[in-house]
């Protein structure tokens, strides 16, 4: 199994009062459902105020390493992954379990 985690930075002046936010937000949620891949799933909204702090996370369990790969190109992952890249950097792990 693989665990994929991803962790997201706003870029300066967006929030989660930005309607781009909420709509990148929707897309990643959406994806437990859009993708066959996945097999476990988690996204939430960072609380914490400190400033090393990430803005939103998403972790999602799959197969194995052809499983992401083929995650990776999903239309509706890459879909996503656009509306991301206006709005916010990220960090990704690829973890074998």
């Amino acid at each position: 199994m693989v665990k994929h985690i991803v962790l997201f930075k706003f870029k300066e002046g967006i929030g989660w009062t930005d309607p781009r936010a909420v709509a990148a937000e929707e897309a990643l949620v959406a994806l437990e459902h859009q993708v066959p891949e996945i097999k476990g799933f988690f996204t939430g909204r960072n609380y914490s105020e400190r400033p090393i702090a990430y803005d939103f996370a998403l972790i999602a369990d799959m197969e194995d390493r052809e499983a992401v790969k083929r995650y990776g190109v999903n239309e509706d992952h890459v879909a996503g992954v656009k509306l991301w890249a206006e709005i916010a950097t990220w960090h990704i792990a690829d973890v074998e379990y």
